[in-house]
């Protein structure tokens, strides 16, 4: 089975749990746009939690990174919803689908943003700069698949899209909350003729976007060698 098959096999899976909802809201007369926009809202939220975080939080306090994972979570839903209740509800609209687009962009401009702030203000330099390279890579993979569709071509392949970077950012911020809690979030790893720690507990949070950096802009390189192989072969 290909990755976009199992994508969309689990896909599938998620909107049978989710469709009860969904037919509640259409019933309720609740827009696709006003479920975008509200997305949009929690993950400004996520910012300010991040902000918060860094301005009143020290450096071995990580509940708010657990606090922000939680609330990208919640606000990923909302990423499903309006597509669902878009078309369960009839209300699909080529403004809606750009409308989307848009905000999803905005509210991955304001996670990271928070992120960003967040590991400058705690002197978590190296890992701000993979964040924000997660950032860039996060754009072109949308960007290229974009562009790509304007010019005729499907181009959805590749690692890291947006729900599984919702996901891995989510999950391994709540995982460093929780770590945190247990085991102290100025815990240290070191290991004897090395001469700086090899871990620390917001390496749980720090080490998936340091991955996501890297796959995401993989994944976006990939999209630009499909794309080309594409026109090519249309030529």
């Amino acid at each position: 089975m290909s990755q976009i098959a199992m994508r969309d096999r689990l896909q599938k899976n998620i909107y049978s749990v989710i469709d009860p909802v969904v037919h509640g809201l259409v019933k309720a007369g609740v827009t696709p746009n006003f479920i975008t926009t509200t997305g949009l809202v929690l993950n400004i939220g996520v910012a300010v939690v991040f902000i918060i975080g860094a301005e009143e939080g020290n450096r071995g306090d990580l509940s708010y990174v657990g606090w922000a994972g939680g609330l990208i979570l919640f606000a990923g839903l909302f990423d499903m919803l309006d597509g669902q209740v878009a078309r369960i509800g009839n209300m699909s609209s080529r403004f809606g689908a750009l409308y989307d687009s848009v905000l999803d962009r905005y509210s991955e401009l304001f996670m990271f943003l928070g992120i960003c702030y967040y590991l400058v203000a705690h002197h978590y330099f190296l890992s701000s700069l993979f964040a924000f390279i997660a950032l860039i890579g996060s754009m072109m993979v949308s960007y290229t698949r974009a562009r790509s569709e304007g010019l005729g071509i499907q181009n959805k392949g590749g690692l890291m899209q947006r729900p599984e970077r919702v996901v891995l950012t989510a999950l391994s911020a709540i995982a460093c909350g929780i770590t945190a809690s247990i085991i102290g979030g100025n815990y240290k790893l070191t290991i004897s003729g090395i001469p700086f720690h090899v871990f620390e507990t917001m390496s749980v949070f720090t080490i998936p976007i340091t991955v996501m950096a890297v796959l995401t802009n993989i994944t976006a390189i990939k999209r630009l060698i499909d794309a080309k192989k594409a026109l090519d072969n249309n030529v």
